[in-house]
């Protein structure tokens, strides 16, 4: 007999084991019907749970973006002198990214939910700011009042929204979207309410399992595969290599980068510079000192303030406003020296990990910088061009809030490469 049909038949007799036989080797969608390495059955009083599993649901709103090699950082000159984004080569694993950034009618809806969901407090302290369209000398008052909630506005990035805010959006934004899988689609939630202060939901019965997955949820509701993984701000790395879509240049079997941007499109321009639409604007930004739109009857991007959130051509991924329009929050907290000191595979920068905030004096007013100040990327409606290149950096209170500053979100690309 040969050895390979000897090992298949010696665990149990004469069971099958998955990874032997005509099957071909067990896959995470067909585990097989025995465990390949004890030959012990799944799904039995003894054996372990195994739940069936097709692959990861679709989350609502994403883009996949499929990872590689890059050389992040600044790709012109460093005009503000800052020398904190020097060019390095990474590898940025894939992963999803919300297609545009998050609208005003996105956070309504989210103000909707907590709003019953949540303790008093908590809906309270989600309210964007809209003062911050208020200037002394400019008539933008209509702004303070209308832009969040007018109709008119619901597809323009919400804006006035801190760090933290957007961080607990994300939150909130999981729960949601999973309670709905797990109710086989349904937009109605079931359960007991609770997600923000309030009594939470029961958790829901699993196969594999009742010990926590370390971030509350069990983690039965993990193995089963039928959650999706956490929505959440993109690191700094996703954001820029997604902006950079590089995807868009390569040749099929080259293995060099030969072509770079400056901008998330192709050419030295923020004009487009093929088609029927030559010469129109790419994103939403200043072009000079007080040229927000151009002229009446010869606009140049059209906007004076925020803008849809699908104006504007999307670059190689399928990304809308990747440059332009609001900047974005991103999940790392700043530091000037993260482009040497973070991993070259999925670079990120955590509070508490080297650098500490000790060595900057903020106290002393002879610095901005602590642990609690985090990195936005992009470019806005109020930011010249220089702004719109993937590699700049900027970073501000994560507490804090501004006109120019939206988000979107990301997801890991969980049990695949591809």
């Amino acid at each position: 007999m040969k050895l390979t049909n000897y090992l298949c038949l010696a665990a149990v007799g004469l069971v099958t084991l998955a990874g032997c036989g005509k099957g071909g080797p067990p896959t995470a969608q067909k585990p097989g019907k025995y465990s390949s390495t004890t030959g012990i059955e799944y799904n039995t009083e003894k054996g372990m749970a195994v739940a069936n599993f097709k692959s990861v649901p679709e989350g609502p709103g994403l883009i996949f973006i499929e990872g590689g090699r890059t050389v992040l950082g600044s790709q012109s000159e460093d005009v503000s002198m800052t020398h904190d984004n020097i060019e390095r080569t990474v590898t940025i694993a894939s992963f999803y990214m919300d297609e545009a950034e998050v609208a005003n009618i996105h956070w309504l809806e989210y103000l909707h939910f907590i709003r019953t969901d949540s303790v008093q407090e908590f809906y309270e302290s989600a309210l964007p700011d809209t003062t911050v369209w208020a200037r002394d000398l400019s008539f933008n008052d209509p702004y303070v009042t209308y832009y969040l909630r007018y109709p008119g506005f619901r597809y323009f990035p919400v804006v006035g929204v801190s760090w933290l805010q957007a961080d607990d959006y994300c939150t909130w934004r999981t729960a949601q979207v999973n309670q709905r899988l797990a109710s086989g689609g349904s937009s109605k939630s079931g359960g007991k309410k609770g997600l923000f202060g309030r009594k939470k939901n029961k958790a829901a019965d699993g196969a594999e399992g009742t010990a926590n997955a370390g971030d509350g949820r069990p983690a039965a509701s993990i193995e089963n595969g039928n959650t999706l993984p956490n929505y959440r701000l993109p690191t700094e790395a996703e954001w820029e290599y997604a902006a950079q879509a590089l995807v868009g240049t390569q040749e099929t079997g080259n293995e060099n980068q030969e072509e770079k941007r400056i901008y998330p499109w192709d050419g030295k321009s923020t004009r487009n510079a093929y088609g029927k639409k030559q010469g129109q604007f790419l994103a939403n930004f200043k072009r000079g000192r007080g040229d927000y739109a151009g002229i009446a009857g010869s606009l140049n991007d059209g906007a004076m303030i925020t803008e849809y959130i699908y104006s504007y051509p999307p670059n190689d991924y399928g990304l809308y406003n990747m440059a332009g329009n609001v900047n974005e929050w991103v999940q790392d907290v700043y530091r000037p020296l993260s482009y040497q000191d973070v991993e070259d595979l999925n670079p990120f920068r955590r509070n508490g990990v080297a650098d500490p905030a000790d060595k900057y004096d903020k106290k002393g007013y002879q610095s901005l910088i602590d642990d609690h100040v985090r990195v936005y990327k992009g470019g806005s409606w109020r930011d010249v061009a220089y702004w719109l290149s993937p590699g700049t950096r900027r970073f501000m209170d994560e507490d804090s809030a501004t006109a120019t500053i939206g988000f979107r979100c990301a997801m890991i690309n969980a049990g695949s490469n591809k």
